[in-house]
């Protein structure tokens, strides 16, 4: 107990005050440190700081996805963040269900492994759809088998390498998939008392919805803890120049292939001609030997040309082009 001061001692700390001979910070610095209760068991790590840091890198990850897994599932992909909270890996471990698909991804060049856990039900979804199915998930969960494992490791490289940009205002990463663990207890990359961070996204294939979680361990993201805040995180990132933006995007568009076609000459006849052509039979064009041909571009007339050889090949020379105001 703190010691009670008699009214006497009272008086004379108050004059003291008044005087001048006491000043009030002296009292503050004879006070004792101030103690707080503190859970060895469950350690602060992870500030709401570190925790929204990682929802805004997650955030940039999700919107990767959502624009990437649609060209190998063939089906809208929907990602969001739905939660992030820090929890002890025993926690985490222990809510896992049996089978479960949890990617282990060494996080290089940061030291140890972190999980990506995702659904069974999306796992089955993932694995319907890049068989040729509709994406439905199975009623009843059952072991994975080789082929599936197989199927969904390549799934989770791709999701893997979508880790590089969202993480490049705060690390360079070059992460690598270690394995894919369907049993919770061979996923044990930790100790189960350590802090960890978890997010979770919220994953919609076409009907199907589940949720996929980044498990990550304060060990392996201990060294960059500094950089997980947003004032950091704002300050880092470059301002984007248009100018270079536009010759960017121009010089992807200039290495897109587009078809291109020149069309000969046309020609109408009716289904009783047609049915009765041999080989032999001469169809007449609407166009002289002299005429042009009409060049097309996807299913645009973008010039005229005349037919000719080069070397083997047959071949037309433009001459003219097109405009859209024509």
């Amino acid at each position: 107990m703190s010691e009670v001061l008699s009214q006497n001692e009272i008086d004379s700390l108050l004059a003291a005050l008044d005087s001048g001979e006491l000043e009030v910070d002296d009292l503050k610095e004879n006070q004792g440190p101030q103690v707080k209760n503190y859970d060895f068991k469950r350690p602060a790590k992870f500030s709401k700081e570190h925790l929204r840091t990682l929802e805004i890198i997650f955030e940039h990850y999700g919107r990767l996805l959502s624009t990437n897994l649609p060209v190998y599932l063939r089906k809208n992909v929907q990602v969001s963040v739905a939660s992030s909270e820090a929890v002890t890996f025993s926690e985490f471990t222990n809510a896992l269900s049996n089978p479960v698909i949890l990617g282990i991804i060494n996080f290089n060049p940061l030291p140890g492994n972190i999980i990506m856990e995702i659904q069974s039900s999306l796992g089955y979804a993932i694995i319907d759809r890049m068989l040729g199915g509709a994406g439905l998930p199975l009623e009843k969960n059952r072991d994975f088998s080789e082929i599936e494992l197989s199927i969904l490791d390549k799934v989770l490289v791709i999701c893997m390498g979508l880790f590089r940009e969202p993480w490049r205002n705060v690390v360079s990463l070059d992460p690598f998939l270690e394995r894919i663990e369907t049993n919770p207890q061979f996923a044990q990359i930790i100790s189960p008392n350590e802090m960890i961070a978890i997010v979770t996204l919220n994953v919609r294939i076409g009907s199907v919805e589940g949720f996929m979680n980044a498990c990550l361990p304060f060990l392996t993201l201990e060294s960059i803890m500094d950089k997980l805040n947003t004032k950091y995180w704002f300050s880092t990132m470059q301002e984007i120049n248009d100018d270079a933006y536009h010759d960017n995007i121009e010089a992807l568009i200039k290495r897109v292939d587009v078809p291109i076609k020149a069309v000969l000459g046309q020609s109408v006849i009716s289904v009783m001609d047609f049915a009765s052509l041999q080989v032999g039979d001469i169809i007449r064009l609407d166009r002289g030997v002299e005429d042009e041909m009409e060049i097309y571009v996807g299913n645009i007339k973008k010039f005229t040309a005349l037919p000719g050889v080069n070397k083997d090949k047959y071949a037309v020379r433009v001459t003219s082009v097109i405009r859209e105001e024509d």
